[in-house]
Formats: structure tokens, sequence, C-alpha cells
């Protein structure tokens, strides 16, 4: 089973960050926690702060490590602006949320 995950984010540009999922059992809550530096916009439920760091400290009951739903071996992207979740009333809203371009990325691991 497993109970420890890391993403190391990485883009051409100044983005990086570390995020680390962790899982106390199968069905439990999945918490997120690190931060992401160089990131000035909005990245869903973390925003930066004014030293353009966003801090990360999530409790997902959605998420899981283990199971058909995974999320190990998934990659976590991180855009230039905020995602409207298609509400912006065009077709890239539809698309792409209008988040503009993708700054960083990485794939989520196992961790020991």
């Amino acid at each position: 089973m497993v109970l420890k995950a890391v993403c190391v984010l990485k883009g051409t540009g100044d983005v990086t960050g570390t995020v680390f999922f962790e899982q106390e059992g199968d069905g439990a809550p999945v918490k997120l926690s690190g931060q992401i530096a160089g990131h000035v916009g909005d990245l869903g439920n973390v925003t930066a702060g004014a030293d353009k760091v966003a801090k990360i400290d999530i409790t997902d009951k959605m998420l899981s490590l283990n199971g058909p739903f995974s999320i190990v071996g998934r990659t976590m992207v991180i855009h230039e602006k905020a995602d409207d979740l298609g509400k912006g009333g065009n077709e890239e809203s539809l698309k792409t949320g209008n988040a503009g371009s993708r700054l960083a990325c990485g794939v989520i691991g196992i961790c020991a």
C-alpha cells in the first residue's frame, strides 16, 4: 500500500516546487503539503502570496494514493493564470479554462 508520494515541479523558467502527498490508510483523506515558487497566479485551492510563493496545506477526501483511481503516475501542471473552470464564456475556456501557458510540471511518484 502506498502511503507517501511526491511531485517535483520544474519548467523552463523560474517556476519550481515540491508537493508531498500522504495518506494514512486506504480510504483516508490525502494531505498535500509543500510549496511552489515563481508562480504569481492561482492553483485552484492554492494562491501565491506577495513573495510569489504558494504554500500548500490541503487535505482532500477525493484523492487516493491507492486503487483504481490512484494519483500516482499522474501529472501536476502549473499554469500561468487561474483556471476559470470552463465558465469564461468562450471556446478556449471549455478546453483549457483560459489558464494560459504551462509553466512547470511533474509526475507524482511513490516516496519512501
